[in-house]
C-alpha cells in the first residue's frame, strides 16, 4: 500500500504555532496515550476512540481518521512560512508512538518534500518502534518527568524505566537533536534536588544540549468538565516565575545543559 494511504487517529491540528519545534510550526496532534499524567492538558488525547466532549457549551466529536495524505494537504499550505523560519511538522498528542505506523510515514511524507520535523513524545514503546521512527525526524522533543520510578507511577500510571532507557538509546543512535522537556508540576518534580537529578541524567546522554522546563498551567482544566471527569490537581496553582528560575539555577549546577523556561 502507498504509504499516503496510511490512516490515523487525530484530534487537532494547529497551524502557525511557534512552539514544539524551530521556527513556524503545524502541529498534528494524534489521538491515543499509554500514561495518565494527572496534569494532562489535552484529556481528550488519552483515549484511542472516538469522543464527544461538551465545548462551550455545546457536543463536540473528539476524533477523525485521516490518511497521511489528506494531513499533508494542511501541512504543505505553509510551506513559505516554514522555509523563512526554519519551521515544518510536529507530531504531538496524546503520545504519537500509539499511531506507530501512523506517525511513521507522516514524518516520511514531511521528510521527502523538504520539510523539517519534530515529535513530541514520553518515548514510552519499545524501542524498535522509535528506532522505525529515527530516520524521518529532525528533532525529537521528549519528556522526563522525574527519575524516581515509584513517583513516576504515582502520577502518571506507569513507571519510567522504559523511558530512561529509551532515552539512552535515542541518544547512543546518533539522534543529532534530542532535547530534554520536564514538565515542571507542584508537588511532583518541582524540588530543586528533583530537577538536578533530571538535569545530571539528561546531561549524561551523548549529544544531548538543550533542557526546556515546562511549567505546569491549568489551562486544559474546562476540558475535564467536557468530558464529564474530575480535574485530578485540584486546586493546585502553577509554579511562580520567582521558582522556575531557581530551578533553572539548578539545572545550570547540575549539568552543562543550555536550559530554557517554556517550549
Amino acid at each position: 500500500m502507498d504509504y499516503m494511504e496510511t490512516k490515523g487517529r487525530i484530534f487537532d491540528i494547529q497551524r502557525f504555532s511557534i512552539h514544539d519545534g524551530k521556527g513556524i510550526r503545524t502541529i498534528v496532534f494524534l489521538k491515543g496515550c499509554v500514561l495518565r499524567c494527572r496534569w494532562c492538558c489535552n484529556p481528550e488525547s488519552q483515549e484511542l476512540k472516538i469522543q464527544t466532549m461538551m465545548v462551550q457549551g455545546k457536543p463536540k466529536i473528539i476524533g477523525e481518521d485521516v490518511t497521511v495524505g489528506k494531513v499533508m494537504e494542511t501541512v504543505e499550505k505553509d510551506r513559505p512560512y516554514y522555509r523563512r523560519s526554519s519551521g515544518g511538522l510536529t507530531l504531538s498528542g496524546g503520545e504519537s508512538l500509539c499511531q506507530p505506523d501512523f506517525a511513521r510515514d507522516l514524518l516520511r511524507a514531511a521528510k521527502e518534500r523538504g520539510i523539517n520535523t519534530a515529535m513530541e513524545s514520553m518515548g514510552c514503546a519499545p524501542y524498535e518502534v522509535i528506532e522505525s521512527i529515527l530516520p524521518y525526524l529532525d528533532q525529537y522533543l521528549m519528556d522526563i518527568k522525574h527519575m524516581d520510578p515509584q513517583k513516576h507511577k504515582e502520577y502518571t500510571g506507569r513507571s519510567n524505566e522504559l523511558m530512561l532507557e529509551n532515552a539512552k538509546k535515542i541518544a547512543d543512535s546518533g539522534m543529532t537533536d534530542l532535547v530534554i522537556r520536564v514538565p515542571v508540576i507542584p508537588g511532583f518534580n518541582d524540588r530543586v534536588d528533583e530537577i538536578e537529578a533530571i538535569a545530571t541524567y539528561a546531561g549524561s546522554l551523548p549529544g544531548v544540549a538543550k533542557i526546556h522546563l515546562l511549567p505546569y498551567h491549568r489551562l486544559g482544566r474546562d476540558k475535564y468538565d467536557g468530558l464529564g471527569r474530575e480535574y485530578p490537581m485540584g486546586d493546585v496553582l502553577p509554579p511562580s516565575m520567582e521558582h522556575m528560575r531557581r530551578l533553572e539555577e539548578a539545572v545550570v549546577r547540575a549539568s552543562s545543559l543550555d536550559c530554557q523556561i517554556g517550549g
